[in-house]
């Protein structure tokens, strides 16, 4: 299949899990987390990675820079609006890549306009002229978005394109920003845009569609049946709202029907698995049971009638092998005695690079899972790994917990947290289950009054010394962050999930309030 492709059918992958997945609600990632997911992404194969929108937080142009800094093979972007602070914040945070890219956008619907910019369409045209040129003047690589394209007049949109296209803008993304386009609708607006602004032709055109009446995967293949080569998604679908077109699933539709429809990419689709269960754990958001393709269920067969017909011939019920995405790919079983060279050489094989302290506190936390399972397997050892990594410098750490529960009388459970300062807090407290109670105990051991509105347990792996996964959602200080914790002991898990959640509001609320201070600083003239 491969000598057979042709260059003009190929089409570029655009991951925005970083930028688009991360202003999910209460999916905060740290800097070491953003650099392991763009380092999972590379390896997947995609073609630009949106690493973040440097202007929002001194945190998020960090991780920018880090992953500009550290990271080769895909193109480099940062997301920045018309204004010279923004494409100054992008252009500096992506910089030291080898590839950059500055991606700028201004709204052309006349909803937003009106009601959001408060501007006009002249207005409008004159900043995305000023957008483009000035980021035209840091790189060569720049691309441009009429946000809410979907919605937006086409001949005004046209106008704006063409605008952007005259300052030397190399992409143009049409975005169906609210998730309100259907698939004829958007491939005939492309078809218009072709016909009103001829240069499109030879720049590349990319779709980038959220999924609010779920159809952001068919309305992102519409468009590129249409014509455009660049497809924006992120990995899992997380995103705003309903989320963005799913990675996964855009990638698997043209692998599996490429005789059909000519288009192909250059993902490694055996990485599949792996990126989505890391971006799984590390944004705390679970993967649903029937997602399309990285779904438990996927590939599972319940009915008699199909499990008979799997077994004679696999594709009498499966469209694709579930090897393909990299479920085979978990063979990996380490026991109580192995040593510290052959967990390091288990972790490069699942794409982790260890060494030194963190390879010390990985051994340590293999040696206690060894001493309580069997056998860890590759997907234990992805869940410490994963877990390591959401243990931030200045968080609240689980000391120690003790739960007394039974039928008979209420819950008490007693905890000690150390502070992020060193010291430990503790706190007792009743409640209607062990859970309750124990939430209720870190509430007042940590001195917040954090409320709790989702909890999830999962197993990493079958039998009955599973690790257990936890994650929760809750609500401080009128901000919600999810936490996600790992053990076998699921008590100790929540425990650890829910300090995670805490130490991340409190996080993203210190660094929102030295950046008020910033702000209110530079409004005061100075003598």
């Amino acid at each position: 299949m491969a000598e057979l492709r042709d260059e003009a059918d190929r089409v570029r992958i655009f991951d925005t899990t970083l930028r688009d997945g991360e202003q999910s609600p209460g999916i905060s990632l740290n800097k070491q987390e953003k650099v392991e997911i763009a380092s999972q992404l590379a390896r997947l194969g995609v073609d630009v990675i949106e690493a973040g929108f440097p202007i929002t937080s001194p945190g998020d142009f960090e991780a920018v820079q880090a992953i500009a800094r550290d990271l080769q093979g895909p193109v480099i972007c940062g997301l920045a609006r018309t204004s010279k602070q923004d494409i100054d914040a992008a252009w500096n945070a992506v910089k030291d890549s080898e590839r950059p890219r500055i991606h700028t956008f201004i709204a052309t619907s006349d909803i937003h306009i009106e009601r959001k910019l408060q501007t006009t369409r002249e207005d409008v045209k004159g900043q995305a002229r000023a957008a483009v040129a000035q980021a035209r003047a840091y790189t060569d690589d720049v691309e441009f978005s009429p946000e809410d394209g979907s919605r937006s007049d086409v001949e005004f949109m046209a106008e704006v394109i063409q605008i952007a296209l005259d300052e030397g803008a190399t992409t143009i993304n049409v975005p169906d920003t609210v998730g309100y386009t259907m698939p004829q609708e958007y491939a005939a607006m492309f078809e218009e845009l072709y016909r009103l602004v001829p240069d499109l032709r030879n720049v590349v055109v990319s779709v980038h569609c959220h999924d609010d009446l779920g159809l952001a995967v068919a309305n992102s293949f519409a468009g590129l049946q249409a014509g455009c080569r660049q497809v924006e998604c992120a990995v899992n679908g997380i995103g705003e709202r309903a989320g963005n077109a799913s990675l996964e699933e855009i990638v698997m539709l043209m692998h599996t029907r490429e005789s059909s429809v000519g288009l192909w990419t250059g993902v490694d689709t055996r990485e599949i698995a792996r990126t989505s269960r890391l971006v799984s754990r590390l944004t705390g958001y679970p993967v649903q049971p029937n997602k399309a393709i990285v779904g438990r269920n996927a590939f599972a067969h319940e009915a008699g009638i199909h499990q008979d017909g799997v077994l004679k011939e696999r594709t009498t019920y499966e469209i694709m092998d579930a090897t393909t995405i990299g479920l085979d790919q978990n063979q990996i079983v380490l026991g109580k005695h192995s040593g510290r060279h052959a967990l390091r050489k288990a972790l490069e094989e699942l794409g982790f690079e260890v060494e030194g302290a963190a390879l010390n506190t990985a051994f340590k936390r293999f040696k206690e899972l060894a001493d309580k399972k069997k056998q860890v397997t590759a997907l234990d050892l992805e869940a410490i790994v994963s877990d390591e990594m959401k243990q931030a410098p200045a968080a609240y750490e689980l000391e120690s917990f003790e739960v007394e529960a039974s039928s008979g009388r209420a819950p008490l459970a007693k905890v000690q947290v150390r502070q992020p300062g060193g010291e430990i807090d503790s706190g007792s407290f009743t409640g209607d289950g062990p859970v309750d109670a124990f939430f209720s105990a870190i509430n007042a051991a940590v001195g917040h009054e954090a409320k709790l509105k989702e909890y999830h347990v999962s197993a990493v792996t079958g039998g009955r010394d599973a690790l257990g996964e936890v994650t929760v959602l809750l609500e401080l200080k009128s901000r919600l962050a999810r936490g996600t914790g790992v053990s076998t002991d699921i008590l100790e898990a929540s425990g650890k999930a829910y300090l995670r959640a805490i130490s991340n509001v409190l996080t993203e609320s210190a660094a929102a309030e030295a950046e008020h201070h910033l702000e209110e600083a530079a409004k005061t003239p100075t003598p």
